[in-house]
This record gives C-alpha cells, sequence and structure tokens, in this order.
C-alpha cells in the first residue's frame, strides 16, 4: 500500500540520499587514470599543486607546437592518453582528475582516448592539434604530469596545466612553453586578421595580399618615395635607429578622394617588409583593436593597417553620440606601446576632417599624413598604359583622352579600359582597342552612368 505522504519528490530525495550513502560504504576503487598519475609521480596526486594558464583559442597551434617542442627535448620521455567523463560538457581540472574518487562523486572521470582538432595553418594546411590529453612526462629523476584541454561550453577556452613535486618546477615548464610560442608563432611573418565569433570567441584569419610592383603605385612625383622612407626604409635602418635613441612606433595616414590607390599603395608596403607580420583591421575586426594590438606587440616588428578610417568614424559616431570610440581605442593603445615598439600603423581615409579633431588631441600619435591626390594629367597617362597591359592599344587620340579624363581617379581609368577591353572584343576585334573603344566607353561611364555612377569610380569631378 502507498503511503500517500510520500510524493515522488520525496521518494527521489531519499533514494538518492539512500545510494550516496552506500556508495560512500562501499570499498573506494582507484580509477585506473588517478593509478597511473600516482605511480608516475611516486606520490599522492592530491597533495601536489598544479599550475594553470589560460590562451585565446586562436593560440591552440602555437600551444600545440610549443609543447611538442618541449617533449621532444633530448633525454624527455612522455606518454599521452585522454580523459572519458561520464559527462559530455564537463571538463575536468587536473586536481579534480588526482582527487580521490569521493571527492567527485558521479564525475566518472578514467583513462580514454585522446581527442584531436584539426586547426587551419596558412595556405590551406591544417594541423591536428590535441584537444584533450594528458602528458606523463619524465626527465631523469623529473616527474611531471602536463594536462591540455579545451571546453566545449558557448565560449571555448583553453587551458595548460601542469603537476609537479615542486610549484616551481611547473612555473619553469609553463614559462618555457610561453616563450617557445612566442617566439615560433604560426602568425609571425604572415598576413592575418581577427574576426570574434558569434560565440565571443577570437579567430585569427590568414591572408595573401597580391603582389604589387612598383611601377603599378602611379604617384605623384616624389609622394611613393616619402610613403617608402617613413615605412620601408624606417625598418631597414630600425638598428641604428634604436641605437641612436629614436623610438620605432610610428603611424601614418594616407588620405585622399576614394580611389585614388590609398590601400593598394598599404598592400604594396605590406609586401616591401616581408619579415614584418601585418594585421588587417578591417570589417568584423573593428571592434577587436586591443586584441590586435596586443597580438602586434607581441608578433614585432609588425604593422597594422587600418582601412577607411573614417566610415568606421562616422559609423561610430551615430552610435556613440559624438564620440569615435574606434579612433580613440586606437589611439589608446597605440599610447599603451612602448616607443620602442616597432610597430606601424597605416590608416587610410577618404575624409580626413573627420578625424583631424581627434588626431589634434592626441599629437605624436601619427607621426605623417600624406596626401594621395587625384592622378594629374602624367598620373593618367601612366594610368593609361598600366591599365592597357595585355591589349594593343591604337590610340590616335591619346592626348586628348587624359585630357578629358581630368578629375577621375585610378579606379575610373582602371574600369575604362576594361569596358573599352570588353567593347573590342564584342566587336570581335580580339586585344586590339581603338579610339572608340575608349570614347564609347567613356560616354557609357561619365554620361550614360549619371551620378552614382561617377561617385562610385571615383570621377565626381570630370569635366565630360
Amino acid at each position: 500500500m502507498t503511503d500517500p505522504k510520500l510524493d515522488p519528490s520525496t521518494f527521489g530525495a531519499s533514494f538518492q540520499a539512500f545510494l550516496e550513502q552506500m556508495a560512500a560504504q562501499a570499498p573506494a576503487q582507484e580509477p585506473e587514470i588517478r593509478r597511473r598519475i600516482r605511480e608516475h609521480l611516486g606520490g599522492d596526486p592530491a597533495q601536489m599543486p598544479v599550475v594553470s594558464e589560460q590562451f585565446a583559442k586562436y593560440e591552440h597551434p602555437n600551444l600545440h607546437l610549443a609543447l611538442q617542442a618541449y617533449l621532444g627535448q633530448p633525454e624527455r620521455e612522455a606518454e599521452l592518453f585522454g580523459i572519458t567523463s561520464t559527462h559530455e560538457m564537463f571538463t575536468a581540472r587536473l586536481s579534480q582528475i588526482a582527487a580521490p574518487r569521493s571527492a567527485m562523486p558521479g564525475a566518472g572521470i578514467d583513462v580514454g582516448p585522446v581527442e584531436y582538432v584539426n586547426l587551419p595553418l596558412d595556405q590551406g594546411r591544417v594541423i591536428a592539434c590535441v584537444r584533450s590529453g594528458v602528458h606523463l612526462v619524465r626527465r631523469g629523476e623529473q616527474r611531471l604530469v602536463v594536462y591540455v584541454s579545451a571546453s566545449a561550453g558557448w565560449r571555448e577556452s583553453l587551458t595548460l596545466e601542469v603537476m609537479a613535486a615542486e610549484r616551481a618546477e611547473a612555473e619553469a615548464v609553463l614559462a618555457e612553453v610561453r616563450n617557445t610560442m612566442r617566439a615560433r608563432s604560426i602568425y609571425r611573418g604572415h598576413v592575418i586578421s581577427l574576426e570574434q565569433s558569434q560565440q565571443g570567441t577570437i579567430d585569427v584569419r590568414f591572408h595573401r595580399l597580391p603582389t604589387i610592383g612598383k611601377d603599378e603605385i602611379i604617384l605623384p612625383q616624389g609622394l611613393l618615395e616619402r610613403i617608402e622612407r617613413q615605412a620601408v626604409r624606417f625598418a631597414e635602418l630600425r638598428g641604428e635607429l634604436r641605437a641612436m635613441g629614436r623610438h620605432l612606433k610610428r603611424g601614418m595616414l594616407l588620405h585622399g578622394p576614394p580611389g585614388t590607390g590609398k590601400t593598394l599603395t598599404a598592400m604594396y608596403l605590406a609586401g616591401q617588409m616581408p619579415d614584418r607580420t601585418v594585421i588587417l583591421l578591417t570589417g568584423r575586426g573593428m571592434g577587436l583593436i586591443e586584441q590586435s594590438c596586443a597580438l602586434a606587440r607581441l608578433l614585432e616588428p609588425a604593422t597594422v593597417i587600418l582601412e577607411d578610417v573614417d566610415l568606421v568614424a562616422e559609423e561610430r559616431t551615430r552610435q556613440c553620440a559624438g564620440s569615435n570610440a574606434v579612433l580613440f581605442e586606437l589611439l589608446n593603445q597605440m599610447d599603451g606601446l612602448s616607443d620602442d615598439a616597432d610597430i606601424l600603423f597605416i590608416l587610410t581615409t577618404n575624409r580626413p576632417d573627420i578625424l583631424e579633431p581627434a588626431l589634434a588631441a592626441r599629437p605624436g600619435r601619427i607621426d605623417q599624413a600624406l596626401e594621395v591626390p587625384l592622378p594629374d594629367e602624367g598620373c593618367r597617362r601612366r594610368l593609361f598604359e598600366l591599365y592597357g597591359r595585355g591589349l594593343e592599344l591604337r590610340l590616335s587620340q591619346l592626348d586628348a583622352f587624359v585630357a578629358r579624363t581630368k578629375g577621375v581617379s585610378a579606379a575610373f581609368l582602371r574600369e575604362l579600359l576594361r569596358k573599352a577591353a570588353l567593347f573590342a572584343a564584342d566587336e570581335g576585334a580580339g586585344r586590339v582597342v581603338e579610339d572608340r573603344h575608349i570614347d564609347t566607353a567613356l560616354r557609357e561611364l561619365a554620361v550614360e552612368g549619371g551620378k552614382l555612377t561617377q561617385s562610385l569610380l571615383g570621377a565626381s569631378a570630370i569635366s565630360e
């Protein structure tokens, strides 16, 4: 007969208490994982110190490679095994693994398969990294336990834990791994950007910049030389400048109308300094200025490129009631870098007037502002030659076309030659581009395309 006073919740609580009491009275069976750790250390692991450090998710490949380098040193041996738990979302700490079973009732932690995860490297390569695994390390009389774990929650985190007889031994391991990660970072010397996922973790993306020759940078006489001196030549002479007590941190602002080649020039500069890490700040990475600057500091010599900072300023002005949050954050981060940090900041903008008040309020952050203007007559002639490569230009009216395109950008001239090539191909003329093709293309872009097309191609001032 059922007791009416014993409801299901009361019965469940009583039954759980009964099971726990039975488990406590039963002979404790040491888990295999704890036995291995205890026998390896030669003492009770529950009494030994554990030192841990957390790393960003994007540092996982660096941590894996640094740990492999540490374990691969002469006379050092290591046994690797994985961990299994009855709770799928539970990530055990090393101190919990080493504790007696009674300290973690129901956790079900024991030896299991090593978990690996494939992570991206540059040029489409991947590397299989230990996601969860325990290393039993020995070198002579020294015994260590090194545990790598990545949590699987909403915000994935990466943790390295070291257990040793003395805390100083564990701290030394972490310091060595940390130094190796910095010296051998997979991001050093590459072009990268940071993005924030929906889960809040930061990912690093590799990029491949196009190869840009010096003859593709069409600027007024002497301008490219001044830009190169501030960026490339400065980097080449950093040793001499540092010896003379000159600071290496510097900022350059490239400003001018849209389509004049500011971004192309920045990419060209990056290609001329292949020994530097390049960090691109665009799109989803705009909110990660602090993290980007920290990474630049870690990977110096480095170049940070922030494109179209005026668009960011306008957007943040609308969002923050007059406060240009991104630009001020960048200036704050520049302030936080030591003067001898070899970090070059390249900013591009179409609207220097938006930035000037903020930059003027923080003098010295941008060392040089260089205008990249609309191409003059000589530059337009050179641009016809540049964008005419691969075509057979038979132009008897080149001088007239150069004059008619006064006030256009380099981007407009590139599209002009492309559209002229389209008209020639449509006629069956192959690569031969003649005056009529240029004339038709110019009329379509400058007249029939309307003001919007002119604006999109940087030709608002065209006289046509």
